[in-house]
């Protein structure tokens, strides 16, 4: 995916450092995954840095998700 496709939307968070983090609902819609795909690849851990809540959600930070899909871009080439 290019990173003209790539999106977000104002329900993700942003630190108070400023950096954003992603819900995973967000993060499956930028990668078109589901969300079981997404589990599989993630207990191989291929998968981008994800940040478990207390509650048990999972938030992705945007520079780890950017870093994701340049490690996967070179990977492919």
């Amino acid at each position: 995916m290019s990173q003209g496709k790539r999106r977000t939307s104002a329900a993700s968070t942003v630190t108070r450092s400023g950096g954003q983090k992603l819900k995973l609902k967000e993060v499956l819609a930028e990668i078109d995954m589901s969300r079981s795909a997404f589990y599989r690849m993630k207990a191989r851990g291929k998968g981008p840095k994800c940040i478990k809540l207390p509650n048990g959600q999972l938030r992705v930070r945007r520079v780890d998700l950017d870093a994701w899909w340049e490690a996967n871009e070179e990977a492919s080439v």
